[in-house]
């Protein structure tokens, strides 16, 4: 029964967005499974990876990074554990691949599947029924393509198929999966290495326009579509190398979904001045509220990115409230061992996700392992907390001078 409350909350939040408190408006969307960090390295870092250094888990965060690598392919397999203290078969796993074709572009793919687990269905309570059994789920495909502009600068553009099928099948429901396509438009700056009195340094500067694309629905319905989770991410960062054995990277990201923020309840009010707020009063309130919710729903996924820059109902002060913001520490020794933390934090108003996280990696010859672990800092709880998280790298082929 748990694992079946799980998937019903999970499709109310995907589906419905207008799911929130009244004190809240909270921005939704469907397919939120894009905007998990599927990698241990940048969930070590607080989910971030725009601006980090190249690697061959470049394809969610910024695939203009994949110009910069300094080996011919890279290979990787992620694995992340979801809701473990509900269930022990939900979670998120990525494939991803990369071709250097020369010093100047690069090609890379990924494939992130969202697995729910098996779930028994049965129509009585009888526990001798033999219950049909469904799987929850939802996927995405991701194909890049980067390139230097100059010998610091490389954009990228990326395509992305989207799946996700969530609906419960029965008699008279459509369990049909619904599909959607998103582009990203990325770009990626690091400078030479820069002699400084007492260590040489590097600046790294990245943006991603992410997840652009029509909205997903499950019914054909208009006032059921959900906004795809579009979001513009900023980010830098500097590297301190104090010697051929000793680095520390240090970054900071900021993240703005390009979402319409929901429009504010209107509440009843004393329209006639009689002191009293009357039945008619009430309704009329209720009937700008599905107004409003209707206008919002009917507004394109197009439009719904320009709006999302100036729509917030209190002005110029939310929309700073709708910013997430992390930072973020990596240590190297020998290009061999790394350490990680970082802090990510999200506006009370805005989902209040705050949470702190660990990581390590390995790097021996060819393959590298990276782990992660989170640590939630807010009243309301992570999913991914106390949670260990991991990938597999494999980096072959020719090898890249960094210039």
């Amino acid at each position: 029964m748990k694992k079946i409350a799980l998937l019903i909350a999970f499709i109310i939040v995907s589906q419905n967005t207008f799911a929130q408190e009244d004190n809240s408006r909270t921005i939704t969307t469907g397919v939120p499974f894009l905007l998990i960090a599927a990698d241990a390295r940048s969930a070590g870092l607080a989910d971030m990876g725009v601006a980090t250094s190249a690697d061959a888990f470049s394809q969610q965060y910024n695939p203009a990074k994949y110009a910069f690598a300094l080996q011919e392919h890279g290979f990787s397999v992620s694995y992340t554990p979801y809701l473990t203290s509900i269930a022990n078969d939900i979670s998120l796993g990525q494939l991803t691949y990369y071709n250097k074709l020369n010093e100047r572009s690069a090609f890379a793919g990924s494939f992130r599947y969202f697995g729910l687990g098996d779930i028994e269905l049965r129509e009585t309570g009888d526990p001798n029924e033999v219950p049909r059994v469904v799987n929850p789920n939802e996927l995405a495909v991701d194909l890049s393509y980067s390139l230097k502009l100059s010998e610091r600068f490389a954009m990228a553009v990326g395509g992305r198929f989207i799946r996700s099928a969530l609906r419960i099948p029965d008699g008279t429901t459509d369990a049909s999966a619904a599909t959607t396509f998103a582009v990203d438009i990325a770009g990626y700056y690091q400078s030479e290495e820069i002699a400084y009195d007492d260590f040489n340094g590097r600046w790294r500067l990245g943006f991603n326009l992410q997840n652009m694309g029509p909205k997903i629905s499950y019914d054909n319905d208009e006032f059921n579509d959900n906004f795809l989770p579009a979001n513009l991410r900023l980010g830098g960062g500097f590297d301190f190398i104090f010697d051929e054995y000793n680095k520390i990277g240090l970054t900071a990201e900021v993240t703005k979904l390009m979402v319409p923020t929901p429009p504010a309840r209107v509440q009843p009010t004393d329209l006639d001045g009689d002191g009293v707020i009357s039945p008619s009063e009430v309704a009329a309130a209720n009937d700008a509220n599905t107004q409003a919710q209707n206008d919002y729903r009917k507004t394109s996924w197009t439009s719904g990115i320009f709006k999302s820059f100036g729509d917030a109902p209190d002005g110029f002060a939310e929309e700073l409230k709708e910013f997430t913001w992390a930072l973020g520490a990596e240590y190297w020794y020998q290009d061999s061992f790394a350490l990680r933390m970082g802090y990510f934090n999200e506006h009370e108003l805005k989902g209040a996700r705050k949470f702190f996280t660990l990581g390590a990696g390995f790097k021996y010859n060819i393959v590298k392992i990276d782990v992660s672990y989170l640590f939630s800092a807010s009243k309301v709880r992570n999913p991914l907390e106390n949670t260990l998280r991991f990938s597999l790298t494999f980096n072959f082929g020719d090898s890249y001078d960094e210039l």
